[in-house]
């Protein structure tokens, strides 16, 4: 069992030595920082990859029904948007059971218990 563990300790220390001098001559004339930069990004790209992909065929799919949304729709939420100057002042969006959607502007009331719990939320507990 010793001798096992020993063959394989030693294989892997062959496998590391043999790839750390690859990326020594690969990290030849950079530092320390940016090699770390280097591999840091290259993992980030290979982690990110099937998540682009799968974006990618969403956006195949779905491009031409937001683009045909947004040719008819585009200009009237453009209206809304320049009209209303602080979005905090309204609920979230509700679709009524006809199909209608509609965004309630908050009551007085409503808008001062909001600012009580932000200020509660500000506060330091000592």
């Amino acid at each position: 069992m010793k001798k096992v563990i020993l063959a394989v300790g030693f294989a892997g220390a062959l496998g590391l030595s043999g790839g750390a001098a690859l990326a020594e001559d690969e990290a030849e004339g950079r530092s320390l920082m940016e090699e770390g930069a280097l591999l840091f990004f290259k993992g980030l790209q290979e982690e990110m990859a099937p998540a682009l992909e799968g974006l990618q065929s969403f956006m195949d799919e779905a491009g031409p029904s937001i683009q045909a949304f947004m040719l008819e729709m585009g200009p009237k939420l453009g209206e809304v948007f320049s009209q209303v100057k602080d979005w905090s002042q309204y609920h979230a969006p509700e679709m009524l059971p006809n199909g209608d959607i509609i965004l309630r502007k908050k009551t007085p009331q409503e808008l001062e218990l909001e600012g009580e719990d932000s200020a509660d939320d500000n506060a330091i507990e000592l």
